[in-house]
């Protein structure tokens, strides 16, 4: 990844983050959320968390007994999740300022995993690795995000979505499926089809011999 290039980007649009993409996202964000079928007490790690508009769901989810640890790389994004934990009295969340891809993850510590529009670090095997020795036997991994769609309004989809991406990720290879490098390391996913086909949900679970497979 490139990491003081994703700097860049966010340290012009970290204030209006928030503003650009709470509605938006917000019902993507919600399933996405869902499929980590969290329960009280657990730990979920919130890659590439930016503002922490995830927190307050996943908080919900895993209650006051479980923890929330955010990963960001942007100081200035991280400085809002900051704010926003001590404003909503959050003690069990830990912020996280490193990159994906060199973050000292303790293994074997997170029982759900979640990736949201974080297209950067679905881009880079070495920040999944991570990720993936991180995460328990048994535990959940959710990616979503955009990606490129196809059929009759495809190219206006993605007009419209690679616009209002290119403020916030360095590259667009492999957006037709984002979650590629996920699947070949973590085995077959159920991936979902949002937005008519300009958002996407992956998940798998650690371990998992097979998925579902695809669906719109």
């Amino acid at each position: 990844m490139d990491v003081e290039r994703i700097k860049r980007k966010y340290r012009r649009n970290a204030r209006f983050y928030d503003a650009l993409l709470r509605r938006p996202t917000q019902r993507l964000r919600e399933k996405a959320i869902g499929r980590l079928a969290l329960q009280p007490g657990e730990t979920v790690f919130d890659l590439g968390c930016g503002t922490g508009l995830s927190f307050d769901a996943l908080e919900r989810a895993v209650g006051p007994q479980g923890h929330i640890t955010g990963l960001e790389v942007s100081p200035d994004m991280l400085a809002r999740a900051k704010e926003k934990v001590a404003r909503h009295g959050w003690t069990n969340v830990t912020l996280l300022e490193a990159d994906a891809e060199e973050a000292g993850l303790e293994p074997e510590s997170a029982d759900a995993v979640l990736c949201f529009y974080t297209h950067d670090i679905l881009n880079s095997r070495r920040a999944l690795e991570r990720a993936l020795a991180a995460l328990r036997p048994g535990g959940r991994f959710v990616a979503a995000g955009g990606k490129r769609a196809s059929g009759p309004h495809g190219v206006l989809l993605n007009l419209a979505t690679f616009a209002y991406s290119l403020p916030f990720i360095t590259n667009l290879s492999g957006t037709a499926r984002p979650w590629t490098h996920l699947e070949h390391l973590l085995g077959p996913l159920d991936v979902e089809e949002h937005l008519w086909g300009s958002a996407y949900i992956a998940h798998g679970v650690r371990g998992a011999t097979k998925g579902k497979g695809h669906r719109a």
